[in-house]
């Protein structure tokens, strides 16, 4: 069976089985072909929440599809590949954090969306890369404590020099391990192009960007610049999305470290297999749980 068969396939089994197929930008191209929403991880929960589906199927990784049960609990949700975790949102958990609560008593706990389930139970506000610092400056708290990803952390505190926050050794692998040699490299090949980074990377590295962004930002910039060349600082795929979208403008990756495992362990043929019953994962999260991890994204979306 050729790609173009399997996604005829799927496209007949959702619409039979009443799936609504949620894809994360950094999902292969043909996935987001079948998708009926793609974009950032909060936007897709936002997306399954408005549709009239019974079912979602989740086309990224563990803490995606746990917002989606969230902010849908009525829905069934499953994950397309049951191994795709994130190995940011595994760094932290209730426990760890719980203890440094206690350290920082009067502490106001922000959580990136990047976390599971069970931690966002104990924090008092969820932000996205895109919304992070209009919230944290909207906060009338001072004191913040920011988990788990360090690199954003320092960039939102630098934006928002009124504020005290505290950060943990935390953060996404992928993003971290972009150095400023890479950058100077891929400055040295692409002379004329434009370096746009996600606030994930190190600040030595944001420090050296002509855009800092979130995922849709930097794809949003792209598009919308009259610039014909860029470095795409973020996951590898995205300059191959933007490719597509803008066959006119050349866009080059910053490295080739930029893979995410995670992102890349879903294949069309899981998506295929998750649809007719023999493979993927329900995604199961008790009542409990599911009201108090709401109640930081609740907040995220009154002070957004």
């Amino acid at each position: 069976m050729n790609i173009a068969q399997l996604q005829q396939k799927i496209n007949e089994l959702k619409k039979q089985k009443d799936v609504c197929i949620l894809a994360h930008s950094y999902q292969a191209h043909e996935i987001l072909e079948i998708a009926d929403f793609t974009g950032d991880s909060y936007k897709l929960s936002v997306d399954a929440s408005k549709v009239e589906n019974k079912n979602i199927l989740m086309c990224g990784v563990r803490f995606m599809a746990e917002t989606c049960k969230i902010l849908s609990p009525e829905k069934t949700v499953y994950l397309a590949q049951p191994t795709a975790g994130c190995s940011m949102a595994d760094q932290m958990d209730k426990q760890l954090i719980s203890q440094v609560k206690e350290m920082y008593p009067d502490y106001a706990v922000v959580a990136y969306i990047n976390t599971t389930a069970d931690l966002k139970t104990i924090c008092d506000v969820c932000v996205t890369s895109s919304s992070a610092v209009k919230i944290v400056n909207n906060m009338p708290e001072k004191d913040i404590l920011f988990i788990p990803d360090c690199n954003l952390g320092d960039y939102v505190a630098k934006q928002c020099p009124d504020k005290n926050i505290k950060l943990l050794n935390g953060g996404c692998p992928i993003h971290a391990c972009v150095n400023t040699d890479d950058v100077k490299k891929a400055k040295a090949m692409y002379p004329n192009a434009e370096l746009l980074v996600h606030p994930e990377c190190t600040p030595e590295v944001v420090a050296m960007a002509d855009y800092v962004g979130s995922t849709s930002g930097i794809m949003n910039y792209a598009v919308n610049s009259d610039k014909k060349d860029f470095i795409i600082g973020t996951e590898i795929s995205i300059a191959e999305h933007l490719q597509y979208m803008c066959p006119d403008k050349n866009f080059y990756i910053l490295t080739q470290k930029l893979i995410c495992p995670n992102m890349k362990a879903t294949t069309l043929v899981d998506v295929y297999n998750c649809l007719a019953g023999n493979g993927g994962e329900e995604i199961t999260l008790d009542d409990k749980t599911i009201k108090d991890a709401k109640k930081c994204i609740d907040e995220m979306i009154r002070l957004g």
